[in-house]
């Protein structure tokens, strides 16, 4: 049963009033006056032209937005979609917005909407990004129709990218998850994801909510979670999503609700993922993903300059994670050219995996181990970016596979490492 305690009063009143559901749109916002107003347009025609006769709501967790995102959302009429469509409106579609602090949290938001889902009895809940400007009409409909029509569990999306976009997904965390858990998910950790009723009740009792160190990567603890548990998982492509810059600075968080995540599951997941073995397909209804080739300026020499100097920096750090081997090979690429510079696959699985073993073992502080695998990063980055630079698409997805089998094929050498 969901913990009410944390939800206030009004909020409580709100879900009183609004009554059982079928259909529970969950939107996490903070400050997002500027694109959430066709946002949430985009929900309102989506449930009209697919899901006329389910009844639905809109759950808006805000993080003390000071810009009035809440009552954008919850001012926005369904009868201006209506009229924009020429769709009827066969049932009430309510807009709840609760306020849950004044800063965003994404753990607590995710908590928020799914204690709602269950006391309102959704039989599926999908959760939208409100910086998901580039939000299609069918998203709703790909998204949810695997969980109320073929009960699919979870439904992660696909995209259409481009093909330096989401580096740490495709060069870490997707072959990694893949290789630990024996599931191409291609989208591990996602803003935008559907869940069934029941599993989202199941991950609310078993989360452990109150232990703020499960507060990073909320989303990705979702995924595993649902591939833990085997439940039913599919992939339901998108299309485009709106690329987002971010400055290098990002990347240590990054990494800390990626990264961070995973290895801290790996210690509770350890007698399943070290008896898995290869990776299977999931359930993808359209292609598992897209690769726009549109020529992207990178700065390369930047990059190189990055890895390099933390080689030499957090030297007496990688010695306290790292084999002597794996540091040497560190070394010897942090003295190659721009031209030159490579850090084979190989070498970054090996790597990786030191890394996840290191992070069990506490060798150091868990975080300054996770901070210590950005440079490294920016390494392997550089290599694909350079190996990729006149790629097809065809041959850069060629690539990915072959480091997830890389992945795949050092698994061993990881087991051996954890158990020591």
């Amino acid at each position: 049963m969901a913990d009410e305690t944390f939800l206030t009063d009004d909020f409580l009143r709100q879900l009183i009033n609004v009554g059982e559901v079928d259909i529970l749109v969950g939107l996490p916002t903070h400050n997002n006056a500027r694109t959430i107003g066709p946002i949430v347009q985009t929900i309102q025609a989506g449930i009209l032209r697919w899901f006329p006769r389910d009844r639905a709501v809109i759950i808006n967790a805000d993080g003390g937005s000071r810009d009035g995102t809440p009552e954008l959302v919850t001012g926005a009429s369904i009868d201006d979609v209506r009229r924009a469509t020429n769709l009827p409106a066969l049932r009430t579609l309510h807009s709840v917005s609760t306020r849950y602090g004044n800063s965003p949290e994404d753990a607590v938001a995710l908590h928020t909407i799914l204690a709602a889902a269950e006391l309102l009895q959704a039989k599926a809940c999908v959760v939208v990004s409100a910086e998901s400007s580039s939000i299609a009409g069918d998203w709703l409909s790909k998204l949810l129709q695997p969980v109320r029509t073929d009960a699919f569990e979870l439904v992660t999306p696909t995209y259409r990218r481009h093909k330096f976009e989401g580096l740490l997904i495709t060069n870490l965390l997707y072959p990694m998850t893949r290789a630990l858990y024996g599931f191409n998910v291609r989208e591990p950790y996602t803003r935008d994801f559907a869940l069934s009723g029941q599993f989202a009740t199941d991950f609310l009792s078993r989360n452990g909510w109150e232990d703020r160190a499960n507060d990073d990567g909320i989303e990705l603890r979702l995924t595993l979670s649902a591939l833990r548990e085997r439940r039913r998982i599919c992939q339901a492509f998108l299309g485009d999503r709106e690329h987002v810059e971010h400055r290098g600075a990002d990347l240590v968080p990054a990494l800390r609700h990626t990264v961070g995540t995973l290895f801290s599951a790996m210690e509770d997941d350890f007698a399943l993922w070290s008896t898995v073995n290869g990776s299977r397909q999931v359930a993808t209804h359209g292609p598992d993903h897209e690769t726009l080739m549109e020529p992207l300026r990178v700065n390369r020499k930047r990059l190189r300059e990055m890895f390099s100097t933390g080689v030499a920096e957090l030297e007496d750090v990688f010695q306290q994670i790292l084999s002597s081997t794996t540091v040497a090979e560190l070394q010897r690429i942090s003295t190659l050219t721009e031209t030159d510079f490579h850090y084979p696959a190989d070498l970054w699985v090996r790597t990786v995996y030191e890394f996840a073993a290191s992070h069990r073992k506490s060798v150091i502080s868990r975080d300054h181990i996770i901070q210590a695998m950005a440079p490294l990063f920016r390494g392997r980055a550089l290599t694909f970016l350079i190996e990729n630079r006149n790629s097809s698409s065809e041959e850069i997805e060629s690539n990915i596979e072959a480091l997830c089998i890389e992945f795949e094929r050092q698994k061993p050498f990881l087991v051996e490492m954890w158990k020591q």
